[in-house]
């Protein structure tokens, strides 16, 4: 056949195509968006007070500031904005994440190149993001980058690879503290042959920044000092079998009371177990998009083997990882695709051989599967839906009409953003800030307004409060500035 994909230009290899392409894709991405997402607003915020203030201020505003403190920085040494600071950085470690995982496909399926190109572009996992100021783009990148250098680094050990992929690990780390898993993941992969002596030389190449790391705890615990820090306790407890075990019984229980029988309670467990892993499941398969159609073709199943055969730290990436969005799901009770999107941002070499074994064998559908993934991918980046232009208009008439020293309750810290007063912490939701003890210490709420919201115009009179002023986009979503 004729290869669509293969049909390009030679003159721009599939590298070289990720990373243009990807840039592309984000320029577009963020040309379509007014308002920043709710984390985004923190880090950009974060970042301003570090600015201002100096590094010290950010692990009092955020457990896990690195990512803010990276802004500052780079504001700092070009004197280019915040926001500006923030998409370039996105735009380019996710150029980067892209790049990287097309050259590890070529190498695993030979002549995928442009193929792995399309997948890597398309897939909605984590191209639907690309609009967004997070994180993620940061522990994407330097994840797969310490996956490129540990396929390496298994072909041909050496301490100076071992050193440059531990690097990798530690800076993916200080922008998800997720990234840890890497270490476990690379150990499992040096367990079928530690029966030889340079399997054990690769163990202690592997371990050494986790042994120096271990040292340096030692002896600053023998010191007299504390080893605590907010984000590595949150996580351990996580991960700590008593706690999950304590919340993943008190889940069964509560569905058994709400939703069984008597006589089926003795099922709660794994009822509740098989559908949250079913659930993740879902989701994974969802976000894989039109690719997901070739993971119905049985053959492609047979490169599952290769792939964790050739690609090991990957797979035992992809297992350990599903295993903590399991515990995590369990522990706070909600999963969402941006945490999933990992997971199919692993096996794209994967999903890249199953949508080549499939062309090969069905060229005529593989076309409509071409056509499917470009108007995907241009769905991931263009949005024609109303944008949240009523933030903005909220905040000029907050920033104009209050003071910073008011007491105003915020359903959306975003709102408080655009209103010039940094991004508050709400200890409350709307229901306990409305509520006769909460009411009477704020002087004005600022809610999104739900129709037909009976309630809040109750409370309203109850409370003699009033509408203030009102703003809504093109939809129809409102925001009320609700006061005296």
């Amino acid at each position: 056949m004729a290869d669509v994909v293969t049909a390009l230009p030679r003159r721009v290899s599939p590298v070289q195509l990720a990373f243009l392409g990807s840039l592309l894709l984000s320029l577009l991405a963020v040309a379509g968006t007014v308002t920043l997402a709710k984390d985004a607003a923190r880090y950009l915020y974060v970042s301003q007070q570090i600015v201002e203030q100096g590094p010290r201020v950010a692990f009092e505003l955020f457990s896990w500031p690195w990512f803010s403190l990276l802004l500052a920085a780079t504001q700092r040494l070009f004197g280019i904005s915040l926001e500006l600071a923030a998409y370039l950085w996105c735009a380019f470690l996710m150029a980067g994440t892209c790049t990287l995982l097309v050259a590890i496909t070529q190498r695993f399926v030979i002549g995928s190149g442009y193929w792995a190109c399309l997948v890597v572009l398309s897939i909605p996992a984590f191209n639907q993001l690309r609009y967004d100021i997070i994180r993620e783009f940061g522990f994407w990148f330097f994840c797969t980058l310490a996956l490129w250098l540990a396929l390496r680094w298994l072909e041909r050990a050496g301490w100076l690879r071992a050193l440059l992929l531990q690097l990798a690990i530690v800076a993916a780390v200080l922008f998800r503290i997720e990234a840890v898993l890497l270490y476990p993941a690379l150990v499992l992969c040096l367990l079928a042959d530690l029966k030889t002596r340079l399997a054990w030389i690769r163990l202690l190449q592997i371990n050494l920044l986790p042994l120096a790391g271990l040292l340096f705890a030692v002896i600053w615990l023998l010191s007299g000092h504390a080893l605590s820090q907010e984000r590595v306790d949150y996580v351990l407890s996580l991960v700590s079998p008593q706690n999950f075990l304590e919340r993943f019984n008190l889940m069964a229980s509560k569905f058994a009371e709400v939703a069984l029988a008597k006589y089926s309670a003795d099922d709660a467990r794994r009822i509740v177990f098989f559908g949250l892993l079913l659930t993740l499941i879902s989701k994974f398969v969802a976000l894989c998009g039109p690719f997901a159609l070739p993971l119905l073709y049985r053959p492609g199943w047979r490169g599952v083997g290769e792939f964790w055969h050739r690609l090991r730290p990957m797979a035992w990436a992809w297992l350990i990882y599903f295993g903590l969005l399991l515990i995590f799901f369990v522990q706070e009770r909600f999963i969402n695709s941006r945490y999933v999107s990992f997971l199919n941002l692993l096996v794209v070499p994967l999903l890249t051989l199953f949508v080549v074994s499939f062309a090969r064998n069905f060229p005529r559908l593989a076309k409509i599967l071409v056509i499917l993934s470009l108007l995907v991918m241009l769905q991931n980046v263009v949005s024609f839906g109303p944008k949240k232009t009523h933030y903005l208009e909220a905040g000029a008439w907050l920033a104009q009409h209050t003071h910073p020293a008011d007491k105003i309750f915020y359903e959306d810290s975003r709102l408080a953003y655009y209103a010039g007063r940094g991004y508050p912490y709400m200890p409350f939701d709307r229901e306990q800030a409305m509520s006769a003890e909460q009411a009477q210490n704020f002087r004005y709420f600022v809610l999104i307004d739900k129709p037909g919201d009976a309630a809040l115009q109750r409370w309203m009179v109850q409370q003699h409060k009033q509408v203030l002023s009102r703003f809504a986009n093109r939809k129809g979503d409102t925001v009320l500035v609700i006061g005296d």
